[in-house]
């Protein structure tokens, strides 16, 4: 099968939508379909706005219409609604082609953080941009009763998965630091709530490994805090790996995928019970969700290793690739090219 997918997230930005749609692809080419990444560097971009390590593409509307022309697919994906998926949205709308979109990010309640424009009216914008989707795939349980409530028909949950090859137990000796440790690793921008965590009094030392437009007036703030860098994934590895307790303090993320790759490296989490941690920890015991954090750093201590790393290794992305094939809306004449899952 032919699957094109368009996505304004790509390499080198350091994220989960990137992981999740790159990880996506290794898997769909193992299993030999042939995939397309539209994504930024195909084009000239400017910064994003108060984000600058995030690149917009520039007027891509014939250049996507022309690589999608040229490629054939058989289903398309639009993974974001930046420049780049409204380009691919509108191409398939003029042609009367199916097609699927993602719901990876909460960007309503991140541009009302930063706009203060109301949130029912962002959400519209949302429900304009996924309508005409055949489906709109989130990524849990709770993201889909989410979108439901507020009014999309055609969300559908759609899990991630991890890599338990790359991440997994090992020696805790890379971090030399006083003990416990607790880590957090991701990017450092303002929707992710890291204060909570950083305020916390914790025994120990506090870790934070990542980048972002919030790191450096945290450093500053919070001086006692080790903040590193992960020079690629094996690095990112050891780092998660030297954990004691992963804290995950964000409230608006919609999954996740840093709390599996923690747990498939051995480290319990602890977060607040809200969307992302509900779906990825669950009853599972390989984590603690509290409103009171510190607690639930502080009971992450307890938990066996072993016990996150079994529930981690649960999140196959064989799975996930099953259900994004099945999700795919074939192009019209195309359907008999698509194989089975």
């Amino acid at each position: 099968m032919r699957i094109t997918i368009v996505t304004d997230a790509w390499h080198p930005q350091p994220n989960g939508v990137v992981r999740v749609n790159d990880t996506l692809r290794q898997t769909l080419e193992r299993r030999e379909h042939e995939v397309q990444i539209i994504e930024p560097s195909h084009f000239r971009c400017m910064p994003c706005p108060t984000y600058e390590e995030i690149p917009l593409a520039l007027f891509p509307r014939r250049r996507v219409a022309r690589m999608i022309s040229e490629f054939q697919p058989d289903a398309i994906h639009i993974a974001t609604e930046g420049p780049l998926g409204f380009a691919a949205r509108g191409l398939c709308l003029r042609r009367r082609w199916p097609f699927t979109t993602a719901y990876h990010t909460k960007f309503p309640e991140y541009i009302a953080a930063r706009t203060r424009l109301p949130l029912d009216r962002l959400y519209a914008v949302m429900r304009w941009f996924h309508g005409p989707s055949h489906a709109v795939l989130c990524p849990s349980p709770s993201v889909e009763r989410d979108l439901v409530a507020r009014g999309f028909t055609n969300a559908r949950a759609w899990s991630h998965g991890v890599d338990t090859h790359l991440f997994h137990p090992q020696p805790k000796d890379f971090l030399d630091l006083p003990r416990p440790v607790f880590l957090y690793v991701g990017r450092i921008t303002v929707e992710k709530n890291l204060p909570a965590f950083l305020d916390l009094d914790l025994p120990g030392s506090k870790v934070v490994i990542g980048t972002g437009p919030q790191r450096e007036v945290l450093e500053k703030k919070y001086p006692q805090v080790h903040f590193r860098s992960a020079y690629g994934d094996r690095e990112l590895s050891r780092y998660f790996a030297s954990g004691d307790a992963f804290v995950f303090p964000s409230l608006t993320d919609t999954f996740g995928l840093v709390m599996l790759e923690a747990m498939a490296s051995g480290v319990p989490v602890a977060a607040f019970p809200v969307t992302g941690p509900r779906d990825v920890i669950g009853a599972s015991g390989a984590g603690i969700m509290d409103t009171d954090l510190k607690a639930a750093a502080l009971k992450a201590l307890t938990i066996d290793p072993t016990v996150a790393r079994a529930h981690a290794e649960t999140f196959s992305w064989e799975r996930v690739a099953d259900e994004f094939l099945s999700f795919l809306a074939p192009l019209p004449g195309r359907e008999a090219t698509r194989p089975g899952v």
